[in-house]
């Protein structure tokens, strides 16, 4: 399946290749199978490493941490010769290793031209906790995200409705096939992004029906299997498992206000003291995103952020419809449900961190609220997320009246459009905005 990330690889290969890259990205996200793709397509050999596989090779960075030595050892240990100049070295599960990391540093000052790509599955929460050197500016750190809707479309071969959305999007014309967009956004939101899910999907002749649900569940259980392997001990796992299991209430709950991840919702008796480490770790596990009030409408928005107030959302709209565990019959044929509007919200985050958006909101207390901001070439533009085809934006009059926005965005269920200063997107569309 074709990834928009595989650009990103081919940029390092073509500007920076002589400084390794390291792929940031949560478990399941199919980092390791796009990185061996790309190895295998734009170089003439490779290698490919893995630290929880290859013990003896772990070893090696242990007793040294130069280059040349250390090929020559992983030489040894895999028996084959390897061209430097030819050959790309491919280090998976990275985070297992702390000395290999270091190491980074010391390929990237070598005189020799290797070429370095590293991954991690929660390598996030390594750097954040990293004890050694850390090869600070010897490494390029790119971030990897689940397939969002435009790559889902792609996966199905729908290139040519790809290029609908964009042109409409930018003329902010009504498209013909919206009907049918709008029914594969709504699977997508029973799928997700998570390749293996969309494989199996295809794998049934795109019949929902055949959808084995089991592939996303399983990718939770070894979610939270990585909050025991890689955490400081046992009671830290817990509460990080317990913060992960809130999100999802929180966000099924029907008011914005409600939305709001409080830590009360955790457990009787929770504080920001207990429990902010715990969310800072499943953020830098990139299994979350923290979305932030700010206080003031000003740039740079992240100056006047309240950390107080906040909403947690889950990395893959698939992995929160699992674990919401709604009937798909009540999305696919467009019911009124609970979940129905936090689900869109969380699809709308997910596009946006894809598109490295940073996720504020703002609020005016109880008169208003903005579900999110997004800072561009035409100023601060308010976004109100919207899971039906509802055109009440009240919200958006209050803030555009007291910041004389040049324009809103609402994100609904409605066809292209503008009307009012505000620029109607369909769900499917997100992945446009930029």
């Amino acid at each position: 399946m074709k990834r928009k990330f595989y650009k990103t690889l081919l940029e390092w290969k073509n500007k920076y290749i002589n400084t390794p890259i390291m792929v940031v990205g949560a478990r399941q996200i199919g980092k390791t199978y796009l990185i061996e793709e790309f190895c295998k397509a734009e170089f003439e050999e490779w290698i490919s490493i893995n630290f929880d596989l290859h013990d003896e090779i772990k070893a090696i960075f242990e007793e040294t941490l130069e280059p040349e030595e250390i090929v020559k050892r992983i030489e040894i240990s895999l028996g084959r010769k390897i061209d430097i100049e030819k050959t790309v070295i491919f280090f998976d599960e990275i985070q297992v290793s702390e000395r290999a990391i270091s190491s980074l540093k010391y390929f990237c000052e070598s005189k020799l031209s290797y070429k370095i790509i590293c991954a991690g599955s929660l390598l996030g929460v390594k750097l954040r906790r990293f004890k050694s050197s850390f090869p600070v500016g010897k490494t390029r750190i790119e971030y990897m995200h689940p397939m969002d809707f435009e790559e889902f479309l792609l996966a199905l071969d729908k290139q040519m409705w790809i290029d609908e959305i964009k042109n409409c999007y930018e003329k902010s014309e009504r498209t013909i096939i919206h009907e049918k967009l709008m029914n594969l956004y709504r699977t997508y939101l029973c799928i997700g992004g998570m390749p293996e899910g969309v494989k199996n999907y295809i794998d049934a002749e795109q019949d929902i029906l055949l959808f084995d649900r089991k592939i996303i569940s399983n990718i939770i259980v070894s979610y939270l299997a990585d909050m025991n392997k890689y955490t400081l001990n046992n009671g830290e796992s817990i509460k990080i498992e317990k913060v992960y299991r809130a999100i999802p209430a929180s966000l099924a709950r029907e008011s914005k206000e409600q939305k709001k991840f409080k830590y009360i919702n955790i457990e009787k008796g929770a504080n920001k003291k207990n429990f902010e480490s715990s969310i800072d770790w499943l953020m830098s596990g990139n299994m979350i995103f923290k979305c932030s009030v700010v206080n003031d409408i000003q740039i740079p928005l992240s100056v006047y952020v309240n950390d107080n107030y906040f909403k947690l959302y889950i990395n893959d709209i698939g992995l929160l419809t699992s674990i919401l565990k709604p009937d798909y019959a009540d999305i696919l044929l467009n019911r009124e449900f609970r979940f129905k509007g936090g689900m869109a919200e969380n699809y709308v985050a997910q596009a946006f961190v894809a598109n490295e958006i940073d996720l504020y909101y703002w609020t005016s207390g109880n008169e208003a609220e903005v579900d999110f901001l997004i800072n561009n070439k035409d100023g601060i533009i308010p976004v109100e997320v919207k899971a039906g085809d509802s055109t009440r934006s009240r919200s958006l009059d209050v803030f555009m009246k007291k910041y004389k926005s040049n324009y809103a965005i609402r994100i609904s269920a409605k066809n292209f459009g503008f009307e009012n200063s505000i620029k109607s997107v369909p769900l499917y569309a997100v992945f446009c905005i930029q």
